[in-house]
């Protein structure tokens, strides 16, 4: 048995990255998943010249955030830059192009970075056909079916953070805090753990393992620990808690559905025996409204099957989704790592897929990942969209500009291409059909003629178009 080598402290774990250096960074959003101590260990050091991995760079002052303060970082391989509403340092640096941006679909980087650690140079996929992440990769179809090439991760470090180690290094990890961690120790050449606590050899059933020790190097324990209020505010400050109120359509007209009842509407949609993921937003509040029903929820962080957002005093820091927010376990809730989860959704199995939504095209094009004036990532929609799933759109009708999101073609860049099928807004429930946008239902006190006004391609009412019923 090897044993591996536990530090005293971070600084002792990294004091030999050298400037320049390839580092994996195990992220998923919450300042609670991250291997805070490393980082602000090479912060410390002034290590510059860094490229780092990672799924989204900026979820709070325990994130890499300490790097980009000293300007350290060169170049960010990541899926999800920054929110429009939080102000980050590396939010500022990446539009000064200050540090280089390689933005990748949530899957896709997480299947790089597991290609990398089989020791693969790469795969095809259909994730990203016929948007600009598509640019300059080779394309071939496979079964029909145009696929894209990417190249495999592999990094002179990763920092991943873990639950429990014990001294042969083997790791397990805590609900939904697993998600990328498992692959990134695979796929460096170096891989150092930072842990809740170090157990003695043996003290953890082997049948719980998750990464086994030869791919972990180091050990090191966390002095950082998140308490729940912090993480409320951080959420807050994310735009992670909707305001309640409805929109005015106009300063004399009606107002639209607030978000709770936008998300109840979209919850109606769900057939029972569905498997459902919601995107960040706007859809994540219909996880409130699905209790009792036989519909199971998918996040990509890697859970299948949870519950409604934990009442104040019952959460859990390490069981929350995809968007970071805290939710709650059921009696089938599993857990495992972010390849798992996007096998899921590519392979059809996740039939429902909720999404927010920048425009959505009259043929069911997608754009909800980039705006021209910057700000957001591709998340993992683009991978959910992959899997032939229905694809319901939730969103606002109009841009604060008084826009419509409803449009005859893409002005934004595409998500995915011909997805969409369904469309709730604060007006109206519309479907999308081979002849574009079909109005089903307007909300209350709304107007077919108002929702025609705000829809920016034709919309044609159905004959038993009627008011929303929730």
């Amino acid at each position: 048995m090897a044993r591996k080598q536990i530090c005293d402290s971070a600084r002792e774990a990294v004091d030999d990255v050298p400037e320049g250096a390839s580092i994996l960074v195990h992220s998923f959003g919450p300042p609670q998943a991250w291997p805070t101590d490393c980082l602000r260990a090479l912060a410390e050091r002034g290590v510059k010249g860094l490229t780092v991995v990672c799924n989204t760079p900026a979820g709070g002052p325990t994130s890499l955030n300490v790097l980009a303060e000293r300007k350290q970082i060169r170049k960010l391989i990541c899926s999800y830059v920054t929110s429009p509403t939080l102000k980050t340092p590396i939010a500022d640096q990446v539009k000064a192009g200050e540090i280089e941006l390689e933005l990748v679909p949530q899957g896709t980087l997480i299947e790089r970075v597991r290609a990398g650690g089989a020791g693969l140079a790469g795969f095809f996929t259909p994730t990203g056909v016929g948007t600009d992440i598509a640019i300059g990769k080779e394309q071939r179809a496979f079964d029909g079916r145009p696929h894209l090439f990417e190249r495999a991760i592999r990094t002179d470090y990763a920092l991943v953070k873990a639950h429990h180690a014990d001294h042969a290094g083997n790791l397990v990890y805590r609900r939904g805090a697993r998600n990328f961690g498992p692959w990134m120790a695979s796929a460096a050449r170096i891989t150092i753990a930072e842990v809740e606590d170090i157990v003695p050899t043996g003290t953890i059933d082997p049948e719980a393992v998750v990464t086994p020790g030869i791919f972990v190097d180091r050990l090191v324990k966390t002095t950082t620990h998140i308490d729940v209020g912090v993480l409320r505010q951080i959420l807050m400050a994310a735009g992670r808690q909707n305001n309640m109120e409805g929109r005015a359509l106009r300063d004399d007209g009606p107002t639209g559905l607030p978000p709770d009842l936008m998300a109840m509407r979209a919850a109606t949609l769900l057939e029972d025996g569905e498997y459902v993921n919601l995107g960040i937003g706007l859809p994540t509040m219909v996880s409130n409204f699905i209790a009792g029903r036989d519909v199971t929820l998918h996040a990509e962080n890697g859970i299948l099957g949870y519950g409604p957002f934990p009442a104040e005093g019952s959460e859990d820091v390490d069981l929350y989704n995809a968007s970071g927010q805290l939710v709650t376990p059921l009696a089938e809730t599993s857990y495992f790592d972010s390849t798992v989860s996007f096998a899921m959704a590519r392979t059809g199995r996740v039939s429902t897929v909720i999404l927010g939504a920048f425009q959505v095209a009259q043929n069911g094009d997608l754009a909800n990942w980039s705006i021209p004036s910057g700000g957001g990532g591709i998340g993992g929609a683009m991978d959910l969209a992959a899997g032939g799933a229905r694809v319901i759109a939730l969103c606002y009708q109009l841009e604060r500009n008084g826009r419509s999101k409803l449009v005859e073609k893409l002005t934004y860049p595409a998500t995915a291409l011909r997805c969409v099928k369904s469309v709730i807004t604060d007006l109206a429930y519309i479907d999308v059909d081979d002849d574009g946008f079909l109005l089903r239902e307007v909300a209350p006190g709304v107007t077919a003629d108002d929702v025609i006004a705000a829809t920016g391609a034709p919309l044609r009412v159905a004959s038993d178009c009627r008011d929303m019923a929730f």
